[in-house]
């Protein structure tokens, strides 16, 4: 079972061009991946460098047609003509898609620093090794406190998959759906592998892929190597977390460091 990861920067290449299309050839050819998750997908959103305000999900939904899609909006606001500015998450797969579910994250006052809604986009999926949770989020980039909120809600998250609920069998919204106690979490977390927010994710109970795979040796980085500003260097601040049960299961993980088609690089994971 294949997973990648990758914020897609709204389809935006190093090269300033914007191209779906693009993204999705991309993703057949570095992992043809059961499962992918993207970050920073955008719809009506025409003042983005680049951008016709196309709608990304739509297209790439167009050029993937053997993948569900499942997108969730952080921001959704009125644009021209009755159309919506949409900018937010988006799953990709494969595999059979159960019970969908969007998680708005925290968003405190940040008076000092702009900030943005965030949102984390949980989909369920059937695996060769039963029902698995995938959960594709982008946490703020500017607000550490922001940040250290969002990780919060993620530990309230990971309680309620483990709550205990009545099966009810009726048709209906109250019917139940297979449960997933086998979790990953993907995305863009803004923050490096030695920010103690990252300590603090392992505390609830998830494993960092790259580590277990890779211990002791640090994360490639995965933003900045292609384009960056003066001052700035690249670093490791998109990851791949899974729950404990699934450790075992990792086989492989790789970051595609040459891929230019985003200011970030995809990571890909590999289970068996």
């Amino acid at each position: 079972m294949r997973i990648v990861s990758w914020n897609v920067q709204w389809c935006r290449g190093v090269d300033g061009r914007v191209d779906p299309a693009r993204i999705a050839a991309e993703l057949r050819r570095i992992a043809d991946p059961d499962v992918a998750c993207l970050q920073e997908i955008g719809s009506g959103f025409g003042g983005l460098p680049g951008s016709r305000g196309e709608d990304q999900p739509a297209l790439l939904a167009g050029e993937l047609p053997q993948w569900d899609a499942v997108v969730g909006w952080a921001v959704d606001v009125p644009g021209d003509a009755r159309l919506r500015k949409r900018f937010g998450n988006m799953i990709l797969s494969r595999l059979p898609v159960g019970r969908v579910l969007r998680h708005s994250l925290p968003w405190p006052a940040a008076p000092e620093v702009p900030s943005m809604p965030r949102i984390a986009v949980e989909a369920t999926v059937g695996s060769e090794f039963g029902p698995l949770r995938i959960v594709s989020t982008h946490l703020e980039y500017y607000s550490a406190e922001h940040r250290a909120a969002q990780i919060a809600r993620i530990a309230q998250l990971r309680l309620e998959w483990l709550a205990e609920r009545k099966p009810v069998d009726e048709e209906g919204p109250f019917r139940s759906t297979p449960n997933a106690a086998s979790a990953i979490v993907c995305g863009d977390f803004n923050l490096p592998p030695d920010d103690p927010l990252h300590a603090e994710i392992l505390a609830l109970g998830f494993v960092d892929a790259w580590q277990a795979l890779h211990p002791g040796v640090p994360h490639p980085p995965t933003f900045r190597l292609h384009e960056r500003d003066e001052g700035e260097s690249p670093y490791c601040c998109d990851f791949v977390f899974v729950t404990p049960d699934l450790a075992p299961r990792l086989k492989s993980i790789r970051i595609d460091g040459d891929n230019q088609a985003s200011d970030h690089q995809p990571v890909i994971v590999e289970l068996q």
